[in-house]
């Protein structure tokens, strides 16, 4: 009697396409799970929309115009877990929010059309009493530890009013946090692999169609094509979701994003304290400028609708025009075009809800799953940096049933690196500097900020500067390359001196000829 051969195991539980913050999330939560997971990514980790963020952890103050309850709660909660979770390249960090009477809505928020009825003769102005429920809801919602409530300021007696115009007597200042984007995105990998998955960059998924009752994966990287199997798939492409699910995996569409370019500028520093601004146009829009990488301030972001994810996102002239126009609106030193050292753009993929304007679209998530073609296939529209985590949790919720899962187990658990106090960064550095001599400051408080308890491993048993290698310049050394290339994926001078650190904004040219020179070699 002749027998059918055996269907061969799939070779991964998982497959994840798309390595950005949702993509390396899910990865990381996944293999801590016990799943075998694969994860491909087109470009470099965090090469598109995770590492243009505005670099908050936060609930979304604003969102609360649109009456996004349930989102600013789920965010706000996250904050602190997130910062125990890395507390190397993330921190508390206040915001000063300045009040003048002519500060107006966005006309088309919820709240802007009930103050339009209820108090007509305010024309679109955000009352003070107004904003203090805000606030206070905003210190409320998710449970507040480590950060601390709101407080009101008088700008004309405080160090927070000097770099403002006068005009600005009033403020309040909240808490929120900021983070390293491109590095969250990398360390979720790390994880993800010392965990037993597989990070695959420069390898695009060109094709995935069931066979037998599972996902077989066409994979292109620069050595050619081959083939995985997988249980179950993750669409988290972000801008791309839309073409893998109508190009890769052929499946009917059952949602869309909506893809809109922010633009951020950075300037020399503006201010002198370490904490940021949250400004109101007349428009009704909001930016923030906050401290950036030591000597320098972004401002951002702009919204402008974007058509195809494959174009490059830049910075028009008249984004930055209009950056430096609305903060000039508040700072005494106006800023001007030619201030602008660097300009940065991503392409957000919110999901399209129908809202009439990128404002008003839902900065939420929405999960499709899809079983139509005989093994799993799940999309991500839309997400916020601040709830990757959480994200990632209701992600592997859905697979249960179709694959083994085990319970929850990410909240509470550092980040490579991340495996001390909130506090604790100033004594590290300490310690570091102690046990190199040879450190700057500067160094050694930038090497704890990217690596933090790992940072004597990427310094090895070094006893001088030389012993580091190559000094390509702003304290960037061989080892520390050698680093980024074995264990954090790196291989270009971008990957390097754009994602893995903003060490573009100091290195010269012919520092970044070297480093190239470097890599090539290696």
């Amino acid at each position: 009697m002749n027998s059918r051969p055996a269907t061969p195991e799939p070779a991964v539980d998982l497959f994840v396409i798309g390595g950005g913050i949702n993509g390396c999330g899910i990865a990381r939560d996944a293999a801590g799970r016990g799943l075998r997971v694969m994860l491909a990514e087109m470009g470099d980790l965090a090469g598109a929309t995770s590492s243009a963020s505005t670099k908050l952890f936060h609930g979304g103050l604003r969102y609360l115009e649109f009456f996004e309850i349930r989102l600013v709660r789920k965010a706000l909660k996250e904050r602190e877990i997130l910062l125990r979770a890395m507390p190397h390249i993330s921190r508390p960090m206040r915001f000063v929010l300045p009040y003048h009477r002519d500060m107006r809505f966005d006309a088309q928020t919820p709240t802007s059309r009930v103050l339009g009825v209820v108090m007509p003769w305010m024309r679109g102005r955000r009352p003070a009493w107004l904003i203090r429920l805000g606030l206070f809801l905003y210190d409320n919602l998710g449970g507040r530890d480590i950060l601390p409530g709101t407080k009101k300021l008088d700008l004309r007696h405080e160090p927070e009013g000097e770099p403002l115009q006068e005009r600005f007597v009033t403020a309040y200042e909240y808490s929120d946090c900021w983070v390293d984007d491109a590095r969250l995105v990398v360390l979720n990998a790390r994880d993800a692999a010392a965990r037993g998955a597989q990070i695959l960059t420069r390898t695009k998924v060109t094709d995935a169609r069931v066979v037998d009752g599972v996902w077989v994966v066409t994979l292109r990287d620069p050595t050619g094509e081959r083939q995985v199997r997988a249980k179950a798939l993750i669409n988290a492409a972000g801008p791309w979701a839309d073409k893998v699910v109508t190009s890769v995996v052929q499946r009917p569409v059952s949602g869309h994003v909506r893809l809109v370019r922010g633009s951020h500028i950075v300037v020399p520093r503006l201010f002198e304290h370490d904490k940021a601004y949250f400004l109101q146009g007349t428009d009704g829009r909001i930016i923030f400028a906050i401290p950036y990488e030591q000597d320098f301030t972004v401002i951002g972001t702009t919204e402008a609708p974007e058509s195809d994810p494959d174009t490059t996102p830049r910075c028009s002239e008249a984004e930055r025009d209009y950056l430096c126009a609305f903060a000039s609106g508040y700072f005494k030193k106006p800023i001007r075009p030619d201030d602008v050292l660097w300009t940065y753009s991503g392409v957000r993929p919110l999901y399209d809800d129908g809202a009439s304007s990128a404002t008003a679209a839902t900065r939420d998530y929405v999960l499709s799953l899809d079983t139509g073609a005989g093994a799993p296939v799940l999309t991500i529209f839309g997400g916020k940096i601040t709830t990757y985590r959480r994200l990632a949790e209701a992600v592997l919720d859905r697979l249960d049933g179709h694959l083994a899962i085990k319970p929850r187990w990410t909240a509470g658990v550092a980040l490579p690196g991340g495996d001390f106090p909130v506090e604790g960064g100033p004594e590290l550095v300490s310690t570091l500097k102690s046990r190199y001599p040879f450190l700057s400051d500067i160094w050694a408080e930038r090497l704890i900020r990217a690596y933090g308890t790992e940072a004597r491993a990427v310094l090895g048993e070094a006893a001088t500067a030389e012993d580091l290698g190559q000094d390509f310049g702003a304290t960037l050394t061989a080892r520390e390359v050698d680093w980024l290339v074995t264990q954090e994926f790196a291989q270009t001078a971008d990957d390097i001196l754009w994602r893995r650190s903003k060490l573009g904004l100091r290195l010269t040219a012919t520092q970044v000829e070297a480093l190239n020179t470097y890599l090539t070699a290696i």
